[in-house]
């Protein structure tokens, strides 16, 4: 019997209309569709497909925000071992995952190990959260030859990553927001900067200056950070 192929399928950062017609087409081609569910049970990325998939069957996939680098290779060692069972049964299963599977996946995590393992496994791009966050604050990321870096600001790599020259996306803020909007204050940018929450989502919030921010905010924050901004 020939094995199946795994789909690492971006599905944008929550507006469904951003769903790429390539990212529908494999849904709707797959056998099985792997839905990555956090401990606290959402599936945030599964709104946003969810009229594309409703008569798959689905494959709730456990990617738990842990620490512990042991534990979060177990887990992804039984999600691998989970979706190359399907795939011995010669079915396609689609993972679907926020924004883009190359940008900051957990997805990428479950991809290398079902590579390693010898299947084939595929990326389908999607809109990167970025992109979006952009495109609602009306303005561009770079333009000419100005540099653009992605931070992951809630790493420890923040601090470097604030100080490289040019313009600064920082993604994943949460609980770390506070800390950065001092941050920035202290290097006199905070009028540089501004942040949209859950782009796309329900609860969307955009913040064109960081001075409106008091508290933390969700996981799903991008701050876009212009230097000499106009």
């Amino acid at each position: 019997m020939k094995k199946g192929v795994l789909f690492g399928v971006g599905v944008g950062p929550g507006d469904p209309e951003l769903i790429t017609l390539k990212a529908v087409r494999i849904l709707h081609e797959a056998d099985v569709v792997a839905v990555p569910a956090s401990g606290d049970g959402r599936k945030t990325a599964l709104a946003i497909v969810e009229s594309h998939v409703k008569d798959k069957p689905l494959l709730a996939c456990a990617t738990p925000m842990l620490r512990n680098k042991r534990k979060l290779a177990e887990n992804y060692d039984m999600v691998a071992e989970t979706l190359t069972r399907l795939l011995d049964e010669g079915k396609t299963v689609a993972f679907i995952t926020l924004g883009d599977p190359s940008i900051y996946s957990t997805y990428m995590y479950i991809h290398h190990r079902v590579v390693a393992r010898g299947y084939e496994a595929q990326l389908i791009p999607g809109v990167p959260s970025f992109c979006a966050v952009a495109a609602r604050l009306n303005t561009s990321l770079c333009e000419g030859s100005e540099l653009l870096h992605i931070i992951p600001s809630s790493h420890e790599s923040t601090e470097a990553g604030l100080n490289l020259p040019g313009n600064k996306v920082l993604m994943k803020a949460g609980k770390s927001i506070c800390a950065v909007r001092d941050r920035l204050a202290e290097d006199g940018k905070l009028d540089d900067a501004a942040m949209v929450e859950c782009c796309g989502m329900e609860n969307e919030k955009v913040y064109h200056t960081l001075r409106d921010l008091s508290d933390a905010s969700s996981y799903f924050s991008v701050i876009v950070v212009k230097e000499g901004k106009e």
